[in-house]
C-alpha cells in the first residue's frame, strides 16, 4: 500500500543545511497498522507528511498503493489526498464555527457528491465512533476525546485506504487515549484500513502491528 525507498528529505536555507530524513526505506502493507517512534525533532512528522503527499522528498521514491507519485501535478495530488488518504491530527483542527456534522462533511465538498449523500456518509462516519447524538453539537461543546473522535469520523468520511495519523492521543488522558486507540484498531481490523501512527507513547506503538524508530532521521534497531 505505502512504499518508500532511499527516501531523504533536506531543508535548505542561504546559511544552514538539515538532514530531516536520511535513506528510508519502508514497505506498509494493506490492513497494516504501523506506528512510529522518536524523539521530537527527529523527523516522524515530516515521514509522515511524504507518505501523505504533503510534502516531497529530496531524493528517493514513494510509492502509494503501488503507484509512483513524483510525477504527479499538484491536482493529482491533491486528489489522491482526498479520495485516497485521511488524515488525523493531535491538535484535532475542527471548525469551532461548525456544528460536528458539518466539521465531518468537509472532505465530501471536495468531491461530486450530493448534499443528501454527504450528510449520510457523515451520519455513518459518526456512527462508527459512538457519535451520531452529538451531530448538532460544535467542538466547543465536546471533550478533548470526542473532539479526537470527531476527527477520526471527518478522516474516515471518504472512506480513505490510509488513514495517517499524527500523534492522535496526544493531548489525551489514558482513559481517553485509549478510547481513540481502540476506535482505530477496531477500524484497522474491521475495515482493513491501512494506519501509519506517530506516537510518544510506547503502550500505545505496543499496540500496533509493527513499530518503526527513528533517530536523526534515520531508522534505527
Amino acid at each position: 500500500m505505502i512504499s518508500l525507498n532511499q527516501v531523504e528529505k533536506v531543508y535548505r536555507t542561504k546559511t544552514v543545511e538539515t538532514l530531516a530524513l536520511n535513506n528510508i526505506n519502508l514497505d506498509v502493507k494493506q490492513g497494516e497498522f504501523l506506528s512510529i517512534m522518536g524523539p521530537s525533532g527527529c523527523g516522524k512528522s515530516t515521514l509522515l507528511n511524504i507518505i501523505g503527499l504533503l510534502d516531497e522528498p529530496s531524493s528517493g521514491s514513494v510509492e502509494i498503493g503501488g503507484a509512483p507519485v513524483r510525477d504527479y501535478s499538484d491536482k493529482e495530488l491533491a486528489r489522491m489526498r482526498n479520495e485516497k488518504i485521511g488524515f488525523v491530527f493531535q491538535s484535532f483542527h475542527l471548525i469551532n464555527d461548525l456544528s460536528v456534522a458539518d466539521n465531518v462533511e468537509l472532505p465530501l465538498l471536495y468531491r461530486k457528491v450530493s448534499a443528501k449523500e454527504r450528510r449520510r456518509l457523515a451520519e455513518e462516519a459518526l456512527e462508527s465512533v459512538g457519535l451520531s447524538n452529538r451531530m448538532r453539537h460544535f467542538p466547543t461543546q465536546l471533550s478533548g476525546g470526542q473532539k479526537q473522535r470527531v476527527a477520526i469520523a471527518r478522516a474516515i468520511v471518504g472512506r480513505p485506504n490510509i488513514l495517517l495519523a499524527d500523534e492522535p492521543t496526544g493531548n489525551l488522558d489514558s482513559v481517553m487515549g485509549n478510547e481513540v486507540m481502540d476506535i482505530l484498531l477496531r477500524l484497522n481490523k474491521e475495515s482493513d484500513t491501512t494506519i501509519v501512527m506517530v506516537t510518544h507513547d510506547e503502550n500505545m506503538a505496543k499496540r500496533t502491528n509493527r513499530l518503526v524508530r527513528l533517530f536523526d532521521g534515520s531508522q534505527v534497531g
